[in-house]
């Protein structure tokens, strides 16, 4: 369903395990930008009503995802650490061409959306079928769930604002990359990395 080309290695759960407070840290961070990158569109593209509407819900939905992987970080007796860059987002936001039209633009920024939705989904898909704590498998297994269907919406509306031929294949290609990407990842405690 989620179309990527190269699957997260399954030892990567692993890794995972080894540094729970890690995952769960970049976790949180995670939401946040999900959060930010809702707003951000809201303030780049507010004449599209639709999308200012379903993103106004996200940003809602992700600060409360942050929420509670924060609540399960102090449940821990651990307190949030410090942000740090993700590799992944940073490799794949280099995909498009910066400029272009504005429609160009949100449609790359939805496309780019829709693909860390769809990464995060199948991560929290191996963790919640991987993992040996259950309470937090069953904690990823309803995350993955809410993921699936932000990856769904951000390609809806690329579809929507875009040519739908152009879209299509703009989205090909960037799954294409994406897995060029993830050959070298998939060694660290991070959510995409």
């Amino acid at each position: 369903m989620l179309g990527l080309k190269l699957p997260t290695d399954p030892r990567w759960v692993n890794i995972v395990e080894k540094n729970i407070d890690e995952i769960l840290t970049d976790h949180a961070y995670c939401e946040q930008k999900a959060a930010s990158t809702a707003i951000s569109l809201i303030v780049s593209f507010p004449e599209y009503t639709e999308l200012t509407q379903e993103m106004v819900a996200l940003s809602r939905e992700e600060m409360g995802h942050f929420k509670m992987v924060h609540d399960r970080i102090i449940a821990r007796g651990q307190t949030l650490g410090r942000d740090r860059k993700d590799l992944y987002v940073v490799e794949l936001m280099k995909f498009f061409p910066k400029g272009g039209s504005r429609t160009d633009q949100l449609v790359h920024r939805l496309l780019y959306a829709a693909l860390i939705e769809a990464r995060s989904c199948e991560r929290f898909r191996l963790l919640s079928e991987e993992l040996k704590d259950r309470d937090l498998a069953e904690f990823y297994h309803k995350l993955m769930v809410s993921e699936a269907g932000h990856y769904t919406m951000f390609l809806k509306f690329a579809r929507k604002y875009g040519n739908l031929e152009e879209v299509n294949q703009k989205w090909q290609d960037l799954l294409e990359y994406e897995a060029k990407i993830m050959k070298d990842l998939g060694k660290k405690e991070t959510v995409h990395g």
